[in-house]
């Protein structure tokens, strides 16, 4: 379907309800695109409003980034911290400016999200948690140097998050996501964490077990 003319290019899948719909925003990998976790689009409920966005930063010869990485770095400071901050704030306005432009409902906002996807899904549900109502977070990590000065005092209270891991992920350690669960149940969030026999990809029981906890969070 044809964008509207917002701050970050996207593709959209029309909801089934005529307002109020609940708003999924799909965060592509590094060197993806808007097209990879739109294909999941079809098989998602048909209430959601699907917007998925293109990152800002071109890669050569192709694929978008939402920040660099250098993979040379040691002890694992590879993220361009600078630049995924200035992600998280565009995606932000690109979240205010959708629920200004088209018919969706502004307390129910499901990022979704995928490596890198997840990493800012969660820098912005974190830094803004008044946007946010779901977090599903598959094959990332939360990165704390993302989050916004003073994240801990705001309230969390309605937020829920999904995360899944491969356990023989190649590219992002399983150690790393492991660390979710206490990070986020330290600030009273209801999580749900799982892992798969995978390596840094989504199964199909993988995505059918997101597509039943989602379920849940709308009854």
């Amino acid at each position: 379907m044809t964008t509207k003319d917002l701050s970050l290019t996207h593709l959209i899948r029309p909801s089934s309800l005529s307002g109020n719909a609940p708003l999924m925003l799909m965060l592509h990998g590094y060197g993806s695109d808007e097209n990879d976790l739109f294909s999941f689009a079809g098989e998602l409920p048909e209430e959601y409003m699907i917007i998925s966005l293109k990152a800002p930063h071109s890669l050569q010869p192709m694929g978008n980034a939402w920040y660099a990485i250098n993979f040379d770095a040691q002890q694992g400071k590879f993220s361009d911290i600078e630049q995924a901050v200035q992600s998280r704030e565009l995606v932000k306005k690109f979240i205010e400016e959708a629920l200004e432009a088209y018919p969706v409902d502004a307390d129910n906002v499901t990022m979704l999200g995928f490596s890198q996807g997840t990493i800012l899904s969660f820098a912005l549900g974190l830094s803004y948690p008044h946007l946010v109502k779901n977090i599903i977070g598959l094959s990332g990590y939360v990165d704390p140097n993302m989050l916004k000065a003073g994240y801990e005092s705001q309230d969390f209270s309605h937020l829920k998050v999904y995360n899944s891991h491969g356990s023989v992920d190649q590219v992002i350690p399983v150690e790393w996501a492991r660390n979710n669960k206490p990070f986020l149940e330290e600030l009273k969030i209801d999580m749900t964490y799982e892992e798969y026999p995978v390596g840094h990809g989504i199964n199909p029981q993988n995505f059918q077990s997101f597509k039943t906890w989602l379920a849940k969070q709308n009854n």
